[in-house]
């Protein structure tokens, strides 16, 4: 049971509506072919009883004038001779009558039948033609929404290529950014000749951090929280004035003259 179904699920898969119709249809066309031929075989049979019918009528007709000129010349024995083959051919003519009348009704019966079969088959052929168009319709709309929706062999195929690519891609990405993290620090020797040595990526690293330095001087002078930066100074860039210390004016006091002085002048 087991083997049955799995093979019958097979065929269910590999089977196609369309060869199935087109040889359903080719069947049906090759037994119309042989009820005509048997419509023709009735036919010709019947044709042949008729003309066997014809031959033996004229050979009773010629007996009978035989009967008859043999009687007007006094041959009485002659023309009971000729009736008695007369009467033969007669009994055999009625047998063929009847054998006539039933090759004629299933001839009649085998030529309706034909015609009904026809008129089956041209219905069954626009069906088949309209199922077929149906279902090319309906596979060629599914394929289409598979292909849309991504869920078909060849779009998943195309799916995980893409996203095995997106990975690969991704682990090159970090490795190089750790092998340059690596050469940046030293722990690598970097044999291209492109890059310094330790000391002086630590040189490098050292000026980086005064230019961040010297950047945020600049910008808290600019804001009046400061003094400019000498290096702004040397490349020309305004450096606030700085505001002068007020002196202290001489005050008289017990006839001497006492100067204030600023906090942390001497005595």
């Amino acid at each position: 049971m087991i083997f049955k179904s799995k093979a019958n699920k097979a065929l269910d898969k590999m089977e196609d509506p369309r060869e199935t119709l087109d040889y359903s249809y080719q069947r049906q066309l090759e037994l119309l072919q042989k009820v005509r031929r048997g419509v023709a075989d009735v036919a010709t049979s019947r044709k042949r009883v008729e003309l066997q019918i014809s031959g033996l009528e004229k050979q009773a007709t010629r007996l009978e004038e035989q009967g008859r000129k043999a009687l007007s010349v006094g041959r009485e024995d002659l023309a009971r001779e000729a009736l008695q083959r007369r009467s033969s051919l007669q009994t055999q003519m009625a047998d063929l009558k009847v054998q006539h009348d039933n090759l004629q009704a299933e001839e009649e019966k085998l030529t309706t039948a034909s015609q009904r079969l026809q008129a089956k088959v041209d219905s069954f052929r626009t069906k088949k033609e309209t199922i077929k168009a149906t279902y090319t319709a309906a596979e060629a709309q599914t394929r289409i929404n598979e292909a849309f929706s991504g869920i078909s062999e060849e779009m998943g195929d195309v799916g995980l290529a893409i996203q095995r690519a997106e990975d690969k891609t991704a682990q090159m990405q970090a490795r190089a950014g750790a092998i340059d993290e690596l050469l940046a620090s030293g722990a690598l020797d970097d044999f291209s000749g492109t890059r310094g040595d330790d000391i002086q990526a630590e040189l490098d690293r050292m000026g980086g951090g005064m230019d961040v330095e010297l950047e945020l001087a600049r910008m808290k002078a600019e804001l009046g929280q400061g003094p400019a930066p000498q290096s702004a100074i040397e490349q020309g860039q305004p450096q606030q004035q700085a505001q002068p210390q007020p002196q202290a004016q001489p005050q008289q006091q017990g006839g001497q003259t006492q100067q204030y002085r600023q906090p942390g002048e001497g005595a």
